[in-house]
């Protein structure tokens, strides 16, 4: 009985939602909070548009205009008596956290299923936006695995590949403390191109006639934990779903990343060539 009585007070509870005025303002604000919280943590456009739709049209909001873009969500609404609420919302470009995306699609799912209230998602929502990131000795460890992973993928031997895991570790290091003292991705990258060819030479150096440490190996594997794969693949993803602005814009984001790297490799391997003779190995 108590179980039968919970569910019809959270119908009555959705049911009362009509698009007045103030839950019209109520209904779009938690939409739009929802989709701030996608587009933060890598969320591809459709799925920003389609889950405010979702939980807007849920909550009786029918009428409802949302424009997204790589850093911004635009959401108009409008009640029964004409009047329109208008919301903008700007997502500066960050990292991506698909962990967060997941918990969001399984509340717009149990919003859409009618298995939790306004109120009862709001508390939810406020939960997985609080929700840490992965310790640093875990990121440390993941960017040294797949740098040694890339690395040996692309080329490199079993012992050039052991090498990079540490390259990648310290070179995430580097990343984790940038991050936290709040520096630019120009210098990051920049910075951490030039710590992962400074790390592949000194292997280099102290590598033997029976087994040479390649650098292009160690560098190739190195810079991958730096390399913006899921931008880059977000972004071909919303030029095909016609989001030609965003996509536009995460992809010369992406691009421009590949390039702060490019420029810290090179500044130490020309100034290696010259100091060498151009010798590299």
């Amino acid at each position: 009985m108590d179980i039968g009585k919970e569910k019809d007070a959270k119908q009555n509870e959705t049911e009362s939602f009509t698009p007045s005025e103030s839950n019209v303002k109520q209904v779009v604000d938690f939409a739009l909070e929802a989709g701030r919280i996608l587009l933060k943590n890598g969320g591809e456009i459709f799925r920003v548009e389609e889950t405010i739709t979702r939980i807007c049209q849920h909550f009786g909001v029918e009428h409802v205009d949302i424009f997204t873009l790589s850093h911004g969500i635009f959401v108009s609404a409008e009640n029964e008596e004409g009047d329109v609420y208008t919301r903008v919302k700007h997502i500066p470009l960050s990292g991506a956290h698909l962990g967060i995306v997941a918990e969001v699609n399984e509340l717009s799912r149990q919003i859409s299923e009618n298995k939790v209230t306004i109120s009862e998602a709001k508390e939810q929502l406020k939960k997985i936006d609080q929700t840490p990131p992965s310790r640093a000795r875990t990121q440390v460890l993941g960017a040294g695995m797949g740098a040694a992973c890339f690395g040996f993928l692309m080329g490199a031997t079993l012992t050039e590949s052991i090498v990079t895991f540490f390259i990648g570790c310290f070179v995430y290091l580097w990343v984790i403390l940038a991050k936290h003292c709040h520096l630019s991705k120009i210098i990051i990258n920049i910075i951490g191109g030039i710590l992962i060819t400074l790390c592949a030479i000194f292997a280099n150096h102290f590598s033997t006639a029976d087994a040479v440490l390649r650098l292009d190996g160690m560098i190739i594997g190195g810079i991958m934990p730096l390399v913006p794969g899921m931008a880059f693949t977000n972004a071909i993803r919303d030029v095909a779903d016609s989001d030609f602005l965003s996509g536009t814009v995460r992809m010369m984001d992406a691009l421009m990343v590949f390039v702060y790297i490019a420029v810290g490799v090179g500044i130490v391997l020309i100034t290696y060539s010259n100091m060498t003779g151009g010798f590299i190995l």
